[in-house]
């Protein structure tokens, strides 16, 4: 059948940097999840001439981007110091991207484990802390996706509603953490900026995530397919390597036209 959703992977499917990843694979997608995972030291950003080029490939290749945050600061941090060091820093990166139009950048709001000092209500009022010394420095919330992590999708509504965010619905976080998919999808429906697609596999009493969609049981898989079938919008398959995405494509292929051709090494 044909796919009704627009498809997309990471920008580190081959071990090398973001740009050469996007040279290599971005005509074969229709967006690609740019991973911007650290931002310290100052290096490790992009620079201004790889942002330039980007935004030149991504009308070469017809390829849009969403940026993945950076995860080595926390807006939900118990020190304001830290709170307002990551609202800085996350802005910092948000300013940089901007040429490249992202369609959506992706938040994490950690929650520790659970284990948060004065529980859920303390947790939340340091995310609506943080999130306002963000909001500081963005004069539109909607460019923000808070992706479901590892704590129950629901805990993030009150945040959702407060500052009209999006969601990052992570399809592979659900199957690893038994979060009920089908009610997360009905309850975020309208938010849904982007989903991230990806297998899980449990071994010897360890469970990995972010591997190729083939590790999905049947009862799993089919979720998905019923869910893709519904989605228009972007689906990024959040792998980390050329195998488990190749693999990830196959799954896919056996349902939908039009999935792109396997990678070659």
């Amino acid at each position: 059948m044909k796919r009704p959703f627009r498809i997309g992977t990471t920008s580190f499917i081959y071990p090398d940097h973001i740009l050469p990843n996007v040279q290599r694979i971005g005509r074969l997608f229709d967006e690609i999840e740019l991973l911007i995972f650290e931002s310290m030291p100052d290096t490790v950003l992009p620079e201004q001439t790889e942002i330039t080029e980007l935004a030149r490939l991504s009308e070469t290749l017809d390829v849009t981007y969403n940026i993945h945050l950076p995860t080595d600061v926390s807006l939900t941090h118990t020190s304001a110091q830290a709170r307002q060091h990551a609202a800085d820093t996350l802005a910092r990166v948000v300013d940089l991207c901007r040429p490249l139009a992202p369609s959506t950048h992706t938040l994490h709001l950690e929650m520790a484990g659970h284990d948060t000092p004065g529980g859920l209500a303390a947790w939340q009022e340091r995310a609506l802390d943080g999130l306002e010394r963000l909001m500081q420095y963005v004069p539109d919330p909607g460019i923000f996706s808070v992706e479901t992590l590892d704590y129950p999708p629901d805990c993030l509504v009150p945040l959702l509603t407060v500052y009209d965010l999006q969601v990052c619905l992570d399809v592979g976080h659900h199957f690893r953490y038994g979060y009920d998919l089908t009610h997360s999808v009905a309850r975020f429906q309208e938010r849904i900026a982007v989903m991230h697609l990806h297998g899980v596999r449990t071994r010897d009493g360890e469970t990995k995530d972010h591997v190729g969609l083939d590790l999905l049981t049947t009862n799993q898989l089919c979720q998905v397919i019923k869910l893709l079938k519904q989605y228009p919008g972007t689906v990024s398959l959040e792998v980390f390597n050329r195998s488990h995405l190749n693999r990830s494509l196959t799954v896919l292929s056996d349902v939908f036209d039009d999935i792109p051709a396997l990678l070659p090494g």
